[in-house]
């Protein structure tokens, strides 16, 4: 899609939002009604829209690209949209680091790094999110040796609650004020630059099959350790897995016939017509076994190589909600093996996949991967499909397993249970108290995250 025509349209997309005042991100899972929505161009019109706010004891949220299934963007008095502060500033080839734009969104970035023979070293499935965005909610891709892309930040540019600028590189494990920047949902203040750590362009030979859970869990260790990257999509009721694994390989553009069979595949097939499986669930969710056996048996093996921009990112055009937990990687297998046991019964009428993947452990105080190599899973039902008992499920056996959830996912964290599973809460309280002591940046979500009466 030309550059010129996807701003256009996202541009009558806020337009449209600042027409009706009312705001939803992309599950509709969370929404609301806004007094006023400002795009501003530069740092210092950005920083007197928060003094004004400030002064007016308006509530202000950066809504990004609204690519969350849990209230974190929800505005109540001002929306924000960095859609005019986007870019790549510069490429600094002596420290292998790239200076970004706030507003930038992921599927700008490779092609922008790949100009100066750049790439990031990892990135998630989904490329619609903005990098401060992506960055202060934790998303992750796969790989036990790479940690979140918050991981992959050397340094923060932020206003905070006052309307003033900071900035702060990124000094070591025991830099309190990085660990709380880390992972922080625009609590301490919105992000306007990002340092990023890039390395060298390269490509990834991607390789899906499908294969049994029983053979899948007898080798998980070895093919964690083996492979770059490393995803497993779990099919409900089914013994099948399918198994999505990534190398490092030279950079290459993808072929123009491999990339028309994989673009078939990926949109034809595990869109359109998963699409159309996903209505027959919803208007008969007894039929959830038979599509999870169907999709199970037909989704494509294939062998696909282009530029890693091009092969992390996949498209997801079927709408779901989604839950999202991080566990210790030593209960991954335990855990897999209840899901898998209790799921031959099919007890939810759910017929989506299952996502697992695998993160190396960071020094965030609010990375659900914080200190330990972690085993993230992900749930999703289709959209219009009743989803509650199955989500509280699964909180109950996360809870079992140690698990903290993903913040831009799905869950019923209260203060107590954030307290009991993030060590470094009270910590990152304090950091955000100073930086935002009038709470402009928090809404009724965080109201009930933070307060210790909940």
């Amino acid at each position: 899609m030309p550059k010129a025509f996807w701003d256009g349209c996202k541009m009558k997309s806020i337009n449209l939002l600042r027409k009706k005042k009312s705001w939803k991100n992309w599950a509709a899972t969370a929404s609301s009604a806004f007094e006023a929505l400002y795009t501003p161009k530069s740092t210092a019109e950005l920083q007197d829209i928060v003094k004004k706010a400030a002064r007016q004891h308006k509530r202000v949220r950066v809504i990004g690209a609204s690519h969350s299934f849990s209230p974190v963007a929800m505005p109540e008095h001002i929306v924000l949209s960095l859609h005019h502060m986007r870019g790549l500033e510069k490429v600094d080839p002596t420290t292998n680091e790239a200076v970004i734009l706030g507003g930038t969104y992921l599927h700008e970035i490779g092609p922008l790094l790949k100009e100066h023979g750049y790439a990031l070293e990892n990135m998630g499935d989904i490329q619609e999110q903005t990098i401060a965005g992506a960055v202060s909610t934790g998303t992750h891709g796969t790989g036990i040796t790479f940690g979140s892309l918050s991981n992959q930040v050397a340094a923060w540019e932020w206003i905070d609650g006052n309307g003033n600028l900071h900035y702060h590189r990124r000094t070591g494990k025991n830099d309190d004020l990085a660990n709380a920047l880390h992972v922080s949902m625009g609590l301490l203040g919105i992000l306007v630059r990002l340092t990023i750590k890039v390395v060298p362009l390269y490509s990834l030979k991607v390789t899906t099959f499908r294969t049994t859970i029983a053979d899948t869990m007898s080798s998980w260790k070895i093919d964690m350790q083996t492979n770059r990257h490393l995803e497993w999509f779990y099919f409900p009721g089914t013994d099948i897995v399918q198994i999505k694994q990534m190398e490092k390989v030279a950079p290459i553009a993808q072929r123009k016939g491999e990339k028309i069979n994989a673009s078939f595949s990926k949109i034809c097939i595990e869109n359109h017509i998963f699409y159309l499986l996903s209505e027959w669930c919803r208007r008969n969710p007894k039929r959830s076994q038979l599509v999870s056996n169907i999709s199970a048996k037909t989704i494509p093996n294939r062998i696909e190589t282009g530029f890693s921009y091009e092969m992390f990112a996949s498209p997801r055009k079927v709408k779901f909600y989604e839950i999202e937990y991080a566990i210790p990687i030593k209960q991954f297998l335990p855990c897999i093996e209840m899901i898998a046991s209790h799921l031959q019964k099919q007890p939810f009428s759910v017929h989506f996949p299952i996502e697992c993947r695998f993160v190396k452990g960071e020094d965030g105080f609010l990375s659900p991967n914080y200190q330990q190599d972690s085993a993230f899973l992900a749930f999703h039902m289709y959209k219009g499909m009743e989803y509650l008992s199955y989500f509280a499920w699964v909180e109950e056996l996360m809870s079992d397993f140690q698990g903290r959830p993903h913040w831009g996912k799905m869950n019923t964290f209260n203060y107590q249970q954030a307290k009991q599973w993030y060590p470094m809460w009270e910590v990152f309280l304090t950091t955000r108290q100073q930086f935002d002591p009038n709470g402009i940046f928090l809404n009724t979500y965080f109201e009930k995250l933070l307060s210790s009466s909940s």
